[in-house]
């Protein structure tokens, strides 16, 4: 086997600064005994300022050659640089684009124009002639069914997946979330004292239990907060509005009931609804609604019977310096062109004063 030589022929002088630097040349040197053969390193000084000599063994001439080096200057040192989050492009402001089927939707002014205004029945209203709530869904009662609809998650359910334990649902009257089935009620939109005041005292029972437990639109039947439930009661929109960002949306749903199902409309009703989509939101639109599921009597204009025992011309001269005063005298509402009506008794100018 060939021998592996490495000779070191040199001297480390010079000045001090430089022994660090050839004592590491020597190092390095050193590594070199590694490879096959020979390897001869000669150190010398590297450029000194005053020239040295160093006497190399005798018969062995030496040769001396200058170790250059350079220094690289160490950057200051400086903090790393905070992360930055790439600035979002903002597009130029333009006017949305109006989705096309949207756009071909009936307004909720001209539905409201085709529903009929008639005085309201309110004689002989049982809430059980709409038999709520119903079995539709196999053992699953409307609540259930509305509450399973209207959850935003998935609700838990029982084994036999009808009663709703859980859920997500949020009140579109009044904002209030929960997760509680018990502080959730289902109001019928158009409420059912409403719905047989306005036509369905005509309707055959089945008409009647289908309304009452119509969950094929999700507009007629709402899962909201026992509180704005009680707030409402049977109220209709002349009375009672939910929360200014839901009003838009459910006179849009109001209208769209009472049409699809051939309800009709008071006078304050009618007039309060166009009064508050005309100023709040007159391009409102409705998505179109298919026929209710069983056939309904159209609305027709009825009128109550007169409840004054004393017949005879009005007093067209009887005049209210107030609603008080004309609730106090059984006059109120007033309706424009009967006696004691004066634009200043109606407030919100729809015809109906003292409501």
């Amino acid at each position: 086997m060939p021998l592996r030589r490495c000779a070191i022929v040199g001297a480390v002088d010079g000045p001090g600064r430089w022994r660090g630097v050839l004592l590491t040349a020597v190092v390095l040197a050193g590594a070199a005994c590694a490879q096959p053969g020979t390897t001869k390193v000669v150190v010398g000084p590297a450029a000194p300022a005053t020239p040295t000599s160093a006497t190399a063994p005798t018969g062995a001439p030496t040769t001396r050659t200058p170790i250059t080096t350079t220094t690289l200057a160490t950057p200051p040192t400086t903090a790393a640089p905070a992360p930055t989050t790439e600035p979002a492009t903002t597009p130029a402001t333009t006017t949305p684009a109006v989705d096309p089927a949207e756009a071909a939707w009936p307004r909720a002014l001209d539905v409201l124009a085709t529903i009929p205004v008639a005085d309201e029945r309110g004689a002989g209203y049982d809430a059980d002639l709409f038999g709520y709530p119903a079995r539709i869904r196999g053992d699953c009662t409307t609540r259930s069914v509305v509450l399973q609809r209207d959850s935003l998650t998935p609700a838990q359910v029982d084994p036999f997946g009808c009663t709703v334990v859980a859920g997500d649902w949020l009140s579109p009257y009044d904002g209030v979330r929960t997760s509680d089935p018990g502080e959730i009620e289902i109001d019928h939109v158009v409420a059912l004292k409403e719905a047989w005041d306005s036509g369905a005292w005509s309707w055959d029972p089945a008409a009647r239990v289908a309304f009452g437990n119509d969950v094929s639109d999700a507009r007629t039947l709402r899962a909201v907060s026992r509180a704005s439930n009680r707030a409402k009661g049977d109220r209709d929109p002349s009375n009672w509005l939910p929360r200014e960002a839901d009003v838009c949306r459910y006179l849009a749903d109001w209208v769209a009931i009472k049409a699809r199902w051939g309800l009709s409309m008071d006078r304050s009703e009618a007039g309060r609804i166009r009064n508050v989509l005309g100023s709040r939101c007159p391009d409102q639109r409705i998505a179109p609604f298919a026929p209710p599921p069983v056939p309904v009597a159209p609305a027709t204009r009825v009128t109550e019977p007169a409840t004054t025992a004393a017949p005879g011309p009005p007093d067209a001269d009887v005049s209210y310096p107030n609603c008080a005063a004309a609730r106090a005298a059984g006059a109120a509402p007033i309706h424009v062109g009967e006696p004691g009506y004066r634009p200043e008794l109606d407030r919100d100018g729809d015809g109906v004063a003292c409501e």
